[in-house]
């Protein structure tokens, strides 16, 4: 006999299971209001960025190469992998919200292309930039909705950390680093003289270059501050309390290293420090930096590392004044086409300059060779016509003028902006202070080593003479939108520092034989 046992028959077929029926139909309409919720919203978002990243896409290349090309803004090549993960940390939880597309978020919007088109008009890329970056942060909400946005609210917020702006602080930080190294000095008893950013001590001269303010650190490290006070701390007070520290310890830092390569400096060689200062400055410094404001900050962390970055369900409420995906993308784009379009036809308007421009003849003046105790000569960069020459009276007195004319201003070629006027960034002459300013003008004194001077500087655009740089965009920005001039001239008067003798009355003395610098800018620039 034998047991009615099932044998395996290596023969038969094995058949796999099958997932029942009425689960499979228990699927399908959930995948399906995924796809429908989800899918189509974010293929619109896509392609809405990849337009307005096209329509812009100068400034979107120039953000590039910033961040590319300028130590001070290389963290932004970082920022962006952070923002991608900082969407994927709330995948799971985004997904729990129903995206609905939001009308009043087109409101954000315009005003980042309000934004983009008074900075194109005044010739200040950073406002082009910020407005691009509103333009983004504006199309997430309109698409996704008010829940969406506020479930993404901090990966939008930090998009601002993209836009490269901070160098306008350099100068204040050098003084600061300067008056830091003084008082460094003064405790340890090495004696020293202060005179802007130069420092003279027994054994050395030294300036506090542009690279030595600690301009790159403290942005990038507020940038990371930021980031951590987010994703470490719950409380506010906590979180203000970390990002004061994230500024206020690089620079007492800096001031500290500076001080320390002119301490070295004293006690062994200038070589030895410089080249001390390169390798610790830049290889070590940033690092030592975080790592006292992390180990400080570290204690008070009050935030778990696995907590949510939000709760879902305290983001259900239904979005009014809603409208479809495609007519909020189709709205977004033509809010950003029209300014855009303005501008590309205001730039088309012809502004001719004469083809040929002389050395003016100054009544009791006469042109002298150019021969200074160390070279200066301005930086304007994109000009389309350049004057200079050494003009002398018969009481001795020497000034040197220079001219610029633009027949029209754009990014990196106008009167004003980081790079442009009296101090070359990549030079070695240097801003020690302003002095008393001429009318319609300004007066600033510079030094190198072994020479100084005092230069007073008139810009002139549609109609208005100053000195000032906010004026001058100001006027920049009415002549585009307003189809003003387009026409910029720069009238530069300078004169060297002889011995203890002030350079500022030979100046007074040339600006005043000079006449009616407001005529003479407009024949300089063909408009007289």
């Amino acid at each position: 006999m034998s047991d009615d046992v099932p044998q395996d028959n290596p023969d038969e077929e094995t058949i796999p299971e099958t997932v029942p029926a009425e689960t499979e139909e228990e699927l399908t309409p959930a995948l399906t209001d995924f796809v429908d919720q989800w899918h189509r919203p974010l293929q619109l978002l896509a392609a809405l960025w990849a337009a307005l990243l096209l329509l812009f896409w100068r400034d979107t290349a120039d953000m590039v190469a910033i961040w590319w090309n300028s130590s001070t803004f290389n963290h932004c090549l970082l920022i962006v992998p952070i923002l991608g993960w900082l969407v994927l940390q709330r995948k799971e939880l985004l997904f729990q919200l129903k995206p609905e597309p939001w009308t009043p978020a087109l409101l954000y919007g315009a005003v980042g292309v309000g934004g983009w088109l008074l900075g194109d008009a005044a010739g200040l890329a950073v406002a082009r930039q910020l407005g691009l970056i509103m333009m983004l942060q504006g199309s997430v909400a309109a698409v996704l909705g008010a829940n969406v946005a506020r479930g993404l609210l901090f990966p939008l917020f930090y998009m601002f950390f993209l836009v490269p702006i901070g160098e306008e602080a350099v100068p204040a930080l050098q003084t600061l680093t300067a008056k830091m190294c003084m008082i460094l000095l003064g405790w340890t008893g090495i004696p020293a003289h202060i005179d802007g950013i130069f420092i003279t001590t027994p054994t050395g001269y030294f300036r506090v270059a542009e690279a030595c303010s600690g301009v790159k650190f403290l942005i990038a490290m507020i940038a990371y501050g930021v980031l951590v006070a987010n994703l470490c701390f719950n409380h506010w007070p906590r979180r203000i309390a970390f990002l004061a520290a994230c500024v206020v310890v690089p620079i007492l830092a800096n001031g500290l290293r500076a001080f320390g390569t002119i301490y070295i400096a004293h006690h062994s060689s200038n070589e030895f420090a410089s080249s001390f200062d390169h390798v610790f400055y830049g290889w070590i410094f940033f690092g030592i930096v975080i790592a006292i404001v992390m180990a400080a900050g570290w204690p008070f962390f009050d935030r778990k590392a696995d907590a949510p970055a939000f709760d879902p369900a305290a983001l259900q409420a239904p979005v009014g004044r809603s409208t479809t995906y495609l007519r909020a993308s189709i709205a977004i784009m033509l809010v950003a086409a029209l300014p855009f379009g303005w501008s590309t036809y205001s730039a088309t308007k012809s502004s001719p300059t004469p083809e040929r421009i002389t050395l003016p003849q100054v009544e009791g003046w006469d042109i002298v060779p150019y021969a200074p105790t160390v070279h200066w000569t301005p930086r304007f960069v994109g000009g389309s016509h350049y004057l200079s020459g050494r003009y002398r009276n018969k009481a001795g007195q020497e000034a040197d003028l220079f001219v610029v004319v633009y027949d029209r201003q754009s990014e990196g070629s106008e009167l004003v902006g980081f790079g442009q006027g009296a101090i070359d960034p990549d030079g070695f002459w240097s801003w020690t202070a302003n002095t008393s300013a001429p009318p319609n003008g300004k007066a600033e004194r510079i030094k190198t080593q072994g020479a100084a001077r005092e230069v007073v500087s008139f810009y002139r655009v549609n109609g208005v003479t100053s000195g000032s740089g906010p004026r001058i965009k100001l006027a920049t920005l009415q002549a585009r939108l307003l189809a003003g001039d387009q026409q910029a001239v720069a009238i530069v008067v300078s004169a060297e520092q002889i011995g203890n003798q002030s350079p500022r009355p030979a100046i007074d003395a040339f600006v005043k034989s000079l006449g009616d610098i407001d005529k003479m800018a407009d024949r300089f620039a063909g408009l007289r």
